[in-house]
């Protein structure tokens, strides 16, 4: 599972890590949450390239938006089944330009959360599936979904999933496309457990209008916080409700 992740690296160290030709200047974010517009990056005919999705997968076949569920993360274990994702697993893989993202551990009625990161404090390539949605009155949404797998022992501590972090060695096989044949399922699997490291940080995370440097500090000790009553899920944005590039 990945809900919220961070965003603060400059966007030069992103672009030479990940070779994209395009050079956007953009802001850092703290707390970026699902349908906002987010970065990724994605290879068509070997070229990388920075684009702007809506976080929340809609599949090209989708009528209705409105009667279908906010998709966020894919799982890995469903891919190659899951008629919402088989044609992005062979044609539209991509990764979320961030570095860092947050977990919650749940004890009774308390949730806390953490912080994950690279230990290197370098960017943390989270492989992802994108897809254009072309609606009845022909606009079109660009959107995408994290791929998660089951947790390494660093995540176990908090959750049972984590996202598919990849090393750098297999990002371009991860990105490149050109062959729908080639078989990438071997990449989504949890990263070794010293990639990563893991701190409490502030419970202001919570609540998605907070968003600055002050969430990413650790704190000497965990901060609970009650978990409250769940409530029904947001429905995804419809093509005419999107405001894509407005985070930036």
């Amino acid at each position: 599972m990945c809900g919220r992740y961070v965003i603060s690296v400059d966007p030069e160290t992103y672009r030479i890590e990940y070779g994209f030709t395009e050079r956007p200047n953009f802001p850092a974010r703290y707390n970026v949450a699902p349908t906002q517009p987010v970065p990724i990056v994605l290879e068509d005919r070997g070229v990388r390239h920075f684009m702007l999705v809506r976080w929340g997968f809609l599949p090209s076949w989708l009528k209705d938006p409105k009667d279908f569920p906010l998709v966020i993360n894919a799982r890995g274990e469903t891919l190659q089944t899951k008629p919402t994702f088989k044609a992005a697993l062979k044609r539209r893989r991509c990764i979320f330009l961030a570095d860092g993202f947050y977990e919650w551990r749940r004890q009774g009625r308390e949730k806390t959360p953490f912080l994950i990161r690279m230990r290197d404090r370098k960017p943390m390539p989270m492989a992802g599936l994108w897809e254009t949605y072309s609606s009845p009155d022909g606009s079109e949404i660009d959107t995408a979904a994290i791929v998660t797998t089951d947790a390494n022992g660093t995540l176990s501590a908090v959750h049972d999933r984590m996202p598919v972090i990849l090393s750098k060695d297999d990002i371009a096989a991860w990105l490149d496309v050109r062959d729908e044949r080639a078989d990438v399922m071997p990449l989504v699997r949890p990263c070794p457990d010293d990639w990563l490291d893991m701190v409490p940080v502030s419970s202001r995370v919570n609540k998605v209008e907070n968003d600055d440097a002050g969430l990413i500090e650790p704190l000497s000790a965990p901060e609970p916080a009650p978990v409250k009553e769940s409530r029904k899920a947001k429905k995804p944005l419809s093509s005419d409700e999107d405001e894509q590039g407005s985070l930036f």
